[in-house]
């Protein structure tokens, strides 16, 4: 017999979540505890989840209770009722599915490096997978769904990461000083970007043990008599020690060594090679579980897979900064299109992104209470401070650091009060 159905669950303005913790081996064992006001248990907890991923959806609870029943799954109400969780408008352009997932990532040692697949990639693949009969479950399964996966990242205090090729004639500079790879170098050199670099990632994914060895002492050597790279090739050869014998080291010299600080964030787009290595952040992806990964990992690598997603084009990566609501820019997307609505009084500022499903901004309320309902779904983390959501008839949510709530579109007027808080909005772009 299939289990009883649960009473109805009452559509509050917003609710509190209880967000599950992924512990994966690379993430740090005190960041989310520091910032969740819990106690660390001694073991990594890499990722805060927030949203309605169906392998691990947050919990929403109403007045402390969640409504008859207790916490329900965010997913499975959103299944139930798509038109009051995420409003029309929402399962018209996305269908029945939130269609972001938001994240607080804390990494003390490298993530794999890898590579999403744009929207078309991911139809194919999911198909052709499908037709092999491949389950989705099994280790070279790549394409999970039919999605695309652009990501924002945010970092919360000093970040590192690796994003995109390096131009060219940076590269050979690079291995210049460190004196190995002279074909690599002489390549980078005289042959166009997109076509010697498919050639160079295939050949650093099946380098010789002795030239991974050589690389990893002139790295080390080179960090440590300082100069122009040392910074870099001091976080190269941290990925030595942290995954030994991993050819997706040389693939990572290729690749631009990017350090953030507080505030400042990065865009990944489909094709952009890319690896978090440190630090602790804020991100923003569309809801996809599609990653090709090319090193830095035990799992499963498809060198050819990740040949035919890669962008090979070399750029200098663009550090975003948040800009103001109503600042020229529309809602802050850097579209153009949006209306601006949302808080008053200059208190938010958005992140560019081009992304449909995802948008983020940051909340900084004053004195002053402010209007944060939207005609879109949201959820909303505060990160410092100690926050207060207010909704018509007396409904109130306090938001101390690290606590996150989930607010329903179109469910009338809501404040925000908090003076010195600050507070991260996730919605659709």
């Amino acid at each position: 017999m299939p289990p009883p159905a649960l009473p109805p669950f009452p559509l509050p303005p917003f609710g509190l979540l209880r967000n599950p913790v992924r512990r994966y081996a690379w993430g740090s064992a005190t960041a989310i505890p520091a910032l969740t006001g819990t106690a660390p248990d001694g073991t990594p907890q890499a990722e805060l989840w927030l949203g309605a991923h169906p392998s691990a959806p947050s919990l929403l609870t109403v007045d402390g209770r969640g409504g008859e029943g207790g916490p329900r799954p965010l997913d499975g109400l959103i299944d139930a009722d798509p038109d009051g969780w995420l409003g029309p408008d929402t399962v018209r352009r996305f269908g029945p599915a939130l269609p972001f997932l938001f994240k607080v990532l804390a990494a003390e040692r490298a993530l794999s490096l890898q590579v999403h697949p744009t929207r078309a990639q991911a139809e194919a693949g999911y198909a052709v997978e499908q037709a092999r009969g491949i389950p989705l479950d099994a280790p070279e399964r790549v394409f999970k769904d039919r999605g695309h996966k652009p990501e924002l990242i945010c970092a919360l205090g000093d970040f590192e990461a690796l994003c995109g090729f390096r131009p060219t004639a940076g590269t050979a500079r690079l291995l210049d000083t460190l004196d190995v790879l002279p074909d690599w170098a002489a390549d980078l050199r005289t042959r166009p970007a997109e076509a010697v670099l498919p050639g160079l990632l295939r050949s650093g994914l099946n380098a010789s043990d002795d030239e991974l060895a050589a690389v990893t002492g002139a790295l080390r050597r080179t960090a440590a008599a300082g100069g122009p790279y040392a910074a870099s090739c001091a976080a190269y050869a941290r990925l030595a020690e942290e995954y030994p014998g991993d050819r997706g080291l040389l693939a990572a010299l290729l690749l631009n060594h990017v350090r953030l600080t507080a505030g400042q964030a990065l865009y990944l787009d489909a094709g952009v090679p890319h690896a978090y290595l440190r630090g602790v952040g804020v991100e923003l992806m569309a809801n996809s579980d599609n990653v090709l990964r090319c090193g830095l990992t035990p799992k499963h690598v498809d060198v050819d897979g990740l040949l035919a997603v890669t962008s090979f084009r070399p750029q200098e990566p663009e550090v975003l900064l948040p800009r103001p609501l109503g600042s020229g820019s529309g809602d802050g997307s850097g579209t153009g299109t949006g209306t601006g609505t949302g808080t008053e009084n200059g208190t938010e500022e958005r992140f560019p992104s081009p992304a449909e499903e995802f948008g983020l901004s940051r909340l900084r309320p004053g004195a002053a209470a402010v209007r944060v309902d939207l005609p879109t779904p949201q959820i909303l983390l505060c990160v410092s401070g100690r926050a207060r959501l207010r909704a018509p008839g007396g409904a109130e949510l306090p938001l101390p650091a690290g606590a996150s709530a989930y607010l329903r579109p179109g469910a009338g007027p809501v404040e925000l009060t908090g003076p010195g808080t600050e507070l991260f909005r996730a919605t659709t772009g």
